[in-house]
């Protein structure tokens, strides 16, 4: 298989499925029945392969980074399935920090050709399925299983964890999963399992109530991550990752219970040591110190409050380069935004990135400095043309503007 061939595996994948990523609301298909015939006709991989299950609107990939660094640390072999991917297909599966192999990915998408055509799996139901069988080829001892959207209908719902977690919930894809904290708590406590141990890492007592109510119809231990005390500290930069160390620290304290050994001191090397173990970017990273200049792929309200806050407490001049998808509220985002900063917006490279163009009046009324650029590479050479070495450029606002900057950076950089 040549790199070509691979790409247009990928190219057809990307086509002929209805892809959230690329086409948003109208390619998402909730609901289990699919993935269920799915799975079946690959023989039901999930059902060999032992799970951890995270769910949550924000800190999920976070979490199953940190968790899969200090299992990698204890010895073990770690699958981890996260999504989206920033650069390329293959970060979506991982074992021990490696990519899924490519060849593998080739040959599975080959496999789509025999699958009977009533089943016509969405891009994420197929991907979760390579994920599922590739954990089995390379025998795992454990695979960390990041919910995709909400939690009762999604894909990765089919599984039977030994643990689940749900870090927090916040307003994001209200309209999928509903317009107010309970009805999206609702959805993500779906993930709640018959007699599965159920971590809660948010705060808010209406959250917690909902997810603790659940548990107890399920007959499921719930555990309140936010009541552990620790001083432990990871690379992965950014304030939030406390409340994420939590949850981590929780689901270890569970699977500690199931007879897995996880010593205190790998708790500490893999927290520590997350980017190295599993290659995980995207979050409060440091892309250069000179000028400094941080990306971070939060999204949501909730995410950008948290990410602006810490913005806000950096006393430097900064250069802001942000772009949204065409679902964004970008009313929402205007009054969140951090003070003594100058914006570049852009238009991310995927169908749904919307121009900004399109919103050009809300940032005038926002009364900001700012300029429009057609992508986010133009946003970038321009913020680092005008960026001193004493300011920072920082690069946010969706997962995809972060993803096309790493892009074409990342190999420059290296």
């Amino acid at each position: 298989m040549t790199n070509e061939q691979y790409q247009e595996a990928i190219d057809w994948l990307f086509v002929q499925m209805p892809n959230y990523q690329i086409d948003g609301q109208k390619a998402y298909k909730p609901g289990l029945d699919n993935i269920t015939k799915l799975c079946t006709f690959f023989g039901n991989p999930q059902d060999k392969i032992k799970c951890i299950h995270i769910g949550g609107t924000n800190g999920k990939g976070s979490s199953s980074n940190m968790l899969a660094s200090v299992l990698q640390e204890e010895g073990y072999k770690v699958g981890l399935y996260n999504s989206p991917h920033l650069i390329d297909f293959t970060e979506r599966i991982k074992v021990n920090g490696k990519n899924c192999n490519k060849e593998f990915v080739y040959d599975f998408i080959q496999k789509l050709k025999s699958i009977p055509e009533e089943i016509r799996p969405s891009f994420f139901e197929f991907t979760t399925i390579m994920a599922f069988e590739y954990f089995y080829q390379q025998q795992v001892d454990f695979a960390i299983i990041e919910v995709g959207l909400g939690g009762r209908l999604d894909s990765t719902n089919i599984i039977n964890p030994l643990i689940s977690a749900i870090t927090n919930v916040q307003l994001d894809h209200q309209n999928i999963l509903g317009d107010t904290i309970e009805e999206i708590a609702t959805e993500k406590a779906g993930i709640v399992k018959n007699n599965v141990p159920i971590i809660s890492g948010d705060d808010t007592e209406a959250v917690k109530n909902i997810i603790r109510a659940k548990a107890a119809k399920e007959d499921a231990p719930f555990i309140d991550a936010t009541l552990l005390q620790s001083d432990l500290e990871s690379d992965l930069k950014g304030n939030y990752q406390k409340k994420n160390i939590r949850v981590v620290l929780a689901i270890i304290e569970e699977m500690k219970k199931l007879q897995i050994s996880v010593s205190n001191q790998n708790v500490e090397k893999g927290l520590l040591n997350v980017h190295q173990n599993t290659g995980f970017i995207g979050r409060w990273f440091e892309f250069s110190k000179e000028p400094l200049t941080i990306c971070d792929t939060g999204h949501n309200q909730a995410g950008l409050e948290y990410v602006f806050s810490q913005l806000n407490s950096i006393d430097r001049h900064k250069h802001v380069i942000l772009g949204f998808v065409n679902d964004k509220k970008i009313d929402e985002v205007m009054g969140l935004l951090p003070g003594n900063s100058e914006f570049y917006f852009a238009k991310p490279s995927i169908n749904r990135g919307r121009h900004p163009e399109d919103y050009e009046n809300l940032l005038q009324e926002a009364k900001i400095f700012y300029k429009i650029f057609n992508s986010v590479q133009e946003a970038y050479l321009a913020a680092k043309e005008r960026c001193t070495n004493e300011e920072m450029i920082f690069i946010g606002g969706s997962n995809f503007v972060v993803g096309d900057f790493l892009e074409k950076n990342l190999e420059c950089k290296e």
